[in-house]
């Protein structure tokens, strides 16, 4: 099936007589005939659901239509999008264990890596995702156990080069995870591209109404965990489980078994059924909004780029855009609806302009059906120096501007009106 079929079709397929929308299981347990069906589930010896903290019924149908989008064999819904890329990196590495990040990553990302994981002792370098490979091949170490960037950077949109960190990971034995939250698989597919593993904050695009907290991690099954020879946790017996190896178990689908039935097991970040069902209805419609969001975006860009008011305008939809080239590779049908542009003035005159638009709303939120903006280094990238915020293409400035999917003069006519009040 095509994309925009599997966003509607698939997930769920009622029965005869079954509710046609997808139902909420609104139960943290499930009933079984005997106490060998339930030894054989705690066993792992056979499929089914025990404990909403590690499977529900409504949320197993998002996780199957993510990850035919995304051409997975499987995935994992989390409580939100930062325990997403918590467990995929906690799932491979440990104390004394090494990442190489892309520099440009969302703040909460990089306070997660750079404060939180170097507690439990795993070191994180960051590095400038533009640096030529052979510069990116030096901040590898023996001990380094993947890398990770995003496919279109929050706020910065700085788009990734996904070959050549996809080359860079796979040369040394490693896997490439892809936070691919702002283009969403409508308009990039990672894995298409050499990534193995993709998380998503599905609380932007993928609800795209903003009701819903949650992220997903999803396993493409073709990273070869054996054979790379840096990863014992999938190729040894794990004790817990009455010795099972992963890879021997679960064959390519290891990674995203192991994220459930161990560390979701252990950490219990659990979607809320009820965030299932909400994600799940969101998905059916994000073909559209997506296209609408991509279409808007790159009308307001435009205008943006040519107003006397606004010092620089960062789209990648624009030609004049340092990574135009890279997003008609990755995603020739449009990125996202995010724009980052500074007005001339300074932070000043950012906040007043901002605070003079109507139609547009100030929201600590990204990526949903209405235009909102914000200002990073106050909020999102608050806790960075700034060091940091240059590090992470964020300036004093620059003002983030979810662009939705409202009538777009409508949205132009808010910004013209906001601009007046400024000069």
């Amino acid at each position: 099936m095509k994309l925009d079929t599997i966003c509607v079709q698939t997930g769920y397929e009622p029965k005869n007589g079954e509710a046609r929308v997808l139902p909420i299981y609104q139960s943290t347990t499930y009933k079984y005939s005997s106490t060998q069906e339930v030894g054989d589930l705690f066993d792992l010896k056979s499929d089914g659901f025990f404990y909403t903290r590690l499977a529900n019924p409504t949320c197993e149908a998002p996780e199957k239509k993510l990850a035919a989008l995304e051409g997975g064999v499987g995935c994992m819904m989390t409580a939100s999008g930062q325990s997403a890329s918590l467990i995929a990196i906690l799932n491979i590495a440990g104390a004394g264990d090494h990442i190489l990040c892309a520099a440009t990553v969302y703040g909460g990302t990089f306070n997660l890596f750079n404060v939180t994981l170097r507690k439990v002792g795993i070191d994180f370098t960051f590095v400038d995702p533009n640096a030529p490979i052979e510069e990116l091949r030096r901040e590898i170490r023996p001990n380094t156990k993947a890398v990770f960037g995003e496919s279109v950077a929050n706020p910065a949109l700085v788009v990734l080069d996904i070959e050549k960190f996809a080359a860079l990971a796979h040369e040394n034995g490693i896997p490439l995870i892809v936070d691919n939250t702002f283009p969403t698989p409508i308009n990039c597919r990672p894995i298409e591209w050499g990534a193995d593993i993709v998380v998503h904050s599905t609380s932007k695009y993928l609800d795209g109404h903003a009701v819903a907290l949650g992220g997903a991690i999803i396993d493409s099954g073709r990273f070869d965990w054996a054979a790379s020879g840096k990863f014992p946790e999938f190729t040894t017996p794990d004790e817990s489980y009455h010795g099972i190896v992963y890879t021997e178990h679960f064959g390519s689908a290891a990674f995203i078994a192991k994220a459930r039935v161990q560390m979701m097991r252990d950490l219990g970040a659990a979607p809320a059924p009820m965030n299932g069902f909400l994600l799940n209805m969101g998905m059916e419609t994000l073909h559209l909004r997506m296209e609408r969001h991509c279409a808007n975006a790159l009308a307001v860009a435009k205008y943006l780029e040519a107003n006397e008011n606004v010092e620089w305008v960062e789209f990648p939809g624009l030609e004049s855009s340092r990574y135009h080239a890279l997003a008609q590779k990755y995603m020739p049908g449009g990125s996202c609806g995010v724009i980052s542009f500074a007005v001339k003035g300074g932070r000043d005159k950012a906040v007043k302009f901002m605070d003079s638009l109507k139609l547009a709303a100030i929201v600590v939120h990204v990526a949903d059906l209405r235009t909102s903006v914000l200002h990073p280094a106050s909020s999102t990238h608050r806790q960075l120096s700034e060091e940091q915020l240059v590090e992470c293409g964020v300036h004093p400035g620059q003002i983030r501007m979810s662009v939705g999917i409202e009538d777009v003069e409508d949205i132009i006519a808010d910004l013209e009106q906001a601009f007046r009040k400024i000069q």
